[in-house]
C-alpha cells in the first residue's frame, strides 16, 4: 500500500446479485477510486449469516460476487479484493470491540430493528452485534474513508464512537474513519415503482435489472417499465418513470440527460424504452461475459481470492497485534 494515499474500504454481502443500480451508483465509482486510494473491497460473507443461508448457495454467491467485482473493473493489482471469512482477524477484532460497544448503541441501530422485525423467528446475537463486526472490518485496515449510502451512515458513526472510546482508553490505536458519499452517483429507481429505489429485494423481478440478466430479459423489463400516458420524453417531477429511464440511458452512454431529451424529442415510448434496454445490454455485456469466464476458470479465481486474503491479512495482523497488546493479551 502506498504511504501517500488514504485508505478506503467497502464491503458487500454476497446475495450473488448486483443490480444496475448497484453498478451505476457504487461499483463504477469504486473502479475510479482505486486509482486515487489504497482500496480494499470485501465480500462480507460473515455478515450474511445473521440470516439463515443455504450453505451451497452462500458459497456460490460469494464466488459470483467476487467474480463480478473483477468483471466490473476492480483490479487485483490496484486493490485488495478478498472474502471476509478468509481473513480471521475480522472475527477476532470483532470480539474485542464487542467489549467496547454499548448495549444501548446496538439497540438503537435501525437495521437491527428492521431485520429483527422481518426475521422474528431468528433474532440471534449476531444480528444484534453485527455492527461491532462492521466496525472491525473498517478499523482493521486503519481506514480513512468508507463509501456508503445515507442508509449506512449510522454504522460509520457507531464505528467512530467505538474507535474513539478505545483510543480514549489506550491511545491512538485506530484511525478515525469518515463516511464517503460520492458527489456523482447515479440514483437508479425501480422500473415498476419509479418513486422507489431499484432493489433486488423487490418481489417484482421486473422492477430491477441485474448485471447478470440475459439480454432478452433486460429488453423485456425495459419494455414493461412504468412510464405515463402523456408521451413526452423529458424529465419532470410529474414523470418519474420517464425521468428514471432518461437518467439510466445517460449513465450508460455517457451522455447528458439534456442530450438524451434532444435525441428522443418527438419520439414515443415505443422507440425510447427499447433503446434504453439496448444501451443497458451493451453496457453490461462485457461484465456478464467476463463474470462467466472467471467462474468457469475456478483455479484462477481461487488464486485471486487467496492472494487478496493474504494481502488483507498481512495488514489486519498488524492492527490486531497492537490491539491484543493494549488490552493485555499474552503474546503469541
Amino acid at each position: 500500500m502506498e504511504k501517500d494515499k488514504k485508505i478506503i474500504f467497502s464491503a458487500t454481502q454476497p446475495s450473488g446479485k448486483i443490480t444496475l443500480g448497484n453498478y451505476l451508483g457504487a461499483l463504477r465509482n469504486w473502479v475510479s477510486l482505486q486509482d486515487d486510494y489504497n482500496a480494499l473491497y470485501c465480500v462480507a460473507d460473515e455478515h450474511a449469516i445473521t440470516v439463515r443461508q443455504d450453505p451451497a448457495a452462500l458459497r456460490r454467491q460469494s464466488l459470483e460476487l467476487y467474480a463480478q467485482f473483477i468483471a466490473c473493473g476492480l483490479d487485483p493489482e490496484k486493490s485488495i479484493i478478498f472474502i471476509q471469512s478468509h481473513v480471521p482477524e475480522h472475527a477476532e477484532l470483532a470480539w474485542v470491540l464487542n467489549c467496547y460497544t454499548m448495549y444501548g448503541e446496538l439497540s438503537r441501530m435501525t437495521q437491527f430493528k428492521d431485520k429483527s422485525a422481518s426475521h422474528a423467528d431468528n433474532v440471534n446475537a449476531g444480528l444484534f452485534t453485527y455492527p461491532s463486526l462492521m466496525a472491525a472490518d473498517i478499523l482493521l485496515y486503519q481506514t480513512d474513508l468508507v463509501p456508503v449510502g445515507e442508509d449506512q451512515r449510522q454504522h460509520v458513526e457507531l464505528t467512530r464512537n467505538i474507535a474513539q472510546r478505545f483510543n480514549g482508553i489506550y491511545g491512538d490505536v485506530f484511525t478515525m474513519p469518515d463516511a464517503y458519499i460520492p458527489e456523482v452517483a447515479a440514483r437508479v429507481m425501480s422500473l415498476s415503482e419509479p418513486d422507489k429505489k431499484m432493489s433486488k429485494s423487490s418481489p417484482n423481478e421486473n422492477s430491477y435489472i441485474l448485471v447478470m440478466d440475459k439480454p432478452e430479459d433486460i429488453i423485456r423489463k425495459f419494455k414493461r417499465a412504468v412510464t405515463d400516458s402523456e408521451g413526452g420524453i423529458y424529465r419532470s417531477p410529474d414523470k418519474p418513470g420517464v425521468s428514471n429511464l432518461i437518467e439510466i440511458y445517460a449513465a450508460v452512454t455517457g451522455k447528458t440527460p439534456e442530450a438524451v431529451e434532444q435525441e428522443f424529442s418527438g419520439q414515443g415510448y415505443g422507440t425510447f424504452k427499447p433503446a434504453v434496454g439496448d444501451a443497458v445490454v451493451e453496457a453490461l455485456r462485457p461484465i456478464r461475459e467476463e463474470t462467466l469466464r472467471l467462474l468457469n476458470d475456478k483455479a484462477y479465481l481461487e488464486s485471486l481470492y487467496r492472494q487478496g486474503a493474504e494481502k488483507a491479512s498481512a495488514i489486519a495482523r498488524k492492527t490486531l497485534r497492537k490491539v491484543h497488546k493494549k488490552v493485555g493479551f499474552a503474546p503469541r
